[in-house]
């Protein structure tokens, strides 16, 4: 089963690298970092009407106070933080976090109404998380076991 928690891992290790990747632009880590996260934290306030609204008021509440008062913060954050998701998961390095905070991070999108792939890419990340002793086999978890002495 390793081989195939390696093409998994892979796969979502490919599309959380290329996601950050493509936030390495002004918008979200150079000059202009947070215009576009404002507009995706905006876009997700749109979405709170209704009876059955996209957004829920408390998720609301945190994107209107938490994120858009330190946008420039979150929006480093989230860039660097789908690369950091992307490396680990592609060499195999400490699988189950980078798989939890890819989970993390795709619930939060999620949260926000943004459907796209995050809910394939949510049970993914899950599915590694269960299968982390396996997933990391083919990688470098062995090694950083034996060097660290640890138990993960």
């Amino acid at each position: 089963m390793a081989w195939f928690w390696l093409i998994v891992r892979l796969y979502l290790g490919y599309e959380w690298f290329t996601a950050g990747w493509e936030k390495l632009n002004p918008m979200w880590t150079g000059g202009n970092a947070g215009g576009a996260l404002t507009s995706f934290v905006n876009g997700a306030l749109a979405k709170t009407v209704g009876a059955h609204a996209d957004v829920s008021s408390w998720y609301a509440w945190f994107l209107q106070h938490i994120v858009a008062n330190h946008v420039v913060i979150w929006s480093n954050a989230i860039a660097f933080g789908e690369i950091l998701v992307g490396i680990g998961l592609i060499f195999g390095a400490f699988t189950f976090l980078a798989a939890f905070f890819g989970f993390f991070m795709n619930l939060n999108y999620l949260l926000s109404g943004t459907v796209s792939m995050n809910p394939q890419l949510l049970v993914l990340a899950l599915l590694i998380m269960l299968a982390s002793r396996v997933a990391g086999t083919i990688g470098l978890d062995p090694v950083i076991r034996k060097k660290f002495h640890l138990q993960y």
